[in-house]
């Protein structure tokens, strides 16, 4: 965990997540410090991916603010230019549910790939280099010339963690590292996202559902209720068996979530449709 005095390299402030007229998500609040890693939890449906994509810039939240920070500053990121919000996306690192790997491409192509995307690139030689190096730190530098096809889903994942730290980013997010591998595969890569953390300081968001990983990994995260449409824990993983509320406690005992009546979106005190931005 970073020093309390640490400053956020992220903040999240009253999200509001819809889909049209349909809620999702309402009142989210966080905030992610230099070398922290915070789960966001919670059933199918609940919202963890829809929040990536207003988090990265895919799609615009309905109201709330997303603060990039840098040094002792923020930019509101959904308030912010086109030109803005490139630099602020370039301060951020990816691994893709899929891994996502461009299929045309060698291992050592896909993961020089973000290089070529800086304004103001590396050499093709330092390119090569710096790729090498963050192989060798995922243990791939020997299946640099290989295609994705020849990789298994294990290697596959670390190539992609080896693409979305070369550029150095701040900001890691992190989709269901560990959907698809085996238990096996699935510790090392945990492994391994722990080692990255170490050695770069990067703050991490990890959407997961697998409970062995988050209870491993995450220092800190927020619980998304998919009934109440808002956030109903706060807390590093391995705490949350012992939550009060039943939904948290069921879901990090793997036991069957206790009926709670329709807790629907008009429940849910919102700032009107649109605002916030």
């Amino acid at each position: 965990m970073p020093p309390p005095s640490s400053s956020p390299v992220i903040k999240v402030e009253g999200l509001l997540m819809r889909f049209g007229e349909r809620l999702i998500q309402a009142h989210i609040d966080f905030s992610l410090q230099p070398g922290q890693i915070f789960a966001v939890m919670g059933g199918s449906g609940s919202g963890k991916s829809t929040l990536l994509k207003h988090l990265v810039g895919l799609l615009a939240p309905a109201g709330g603010r997303v603060l990039y920070g840098t040094g002792n500053e923020f930019t509101d990121y959904w308030a912010s230019d086109d030109a803005t919000r490139q630099q602020l996306r370039r301060r951020v690192g990816m691994l893709f549910q899929s891994a996502a790997l461009w299929t045309s491409m060698n291992v050592l192509d896909n993961v020089c790939l973000p290089l070529t995307l800086q304004p103001e690139p590396l050499s093709a030689p330092d390119q090569r280099a710096r790729a090498m190096e963050v192989l060798q730190w995922v243990g791939l530098a020997d299946a640099a010339q290989r295609m994705p096809a020849q990789l298994s889903g294990g290697m596959k994942k670390r190539v992609g963690l080896a693409r979305a730290i070369v550029a150095e980013p701040a900001l890691l997010f992190l989709d269901e590292p560990s959907a698809g591998l085996d238990p096996i595969a699935s510790k090392r890569l945990d492994e391994l996202i722990l080692d990255i953390r170490e050695r770069t300081g990067a703050a991490m968001l990890l959407v997961s559902h697998e409970l062995p990983s988050l209870i491993d990994l995450a220092d800190d995260g927020i619980f998304f209720d998919a009934q109440s449409k808002r956030p109903i824990a706060h807390g590093a993983p391995r705490t949350l068996c012992d939550n009060a509320h039943p939904t948290v406690r069921a879901f990090m005992r793997r036991e069957s979530i206790p009926a709670q009546g329709n807790a629907g979106p008009s429940q849910v005190s919102l700032p009107p449709s649109g605002g916030g931005l």
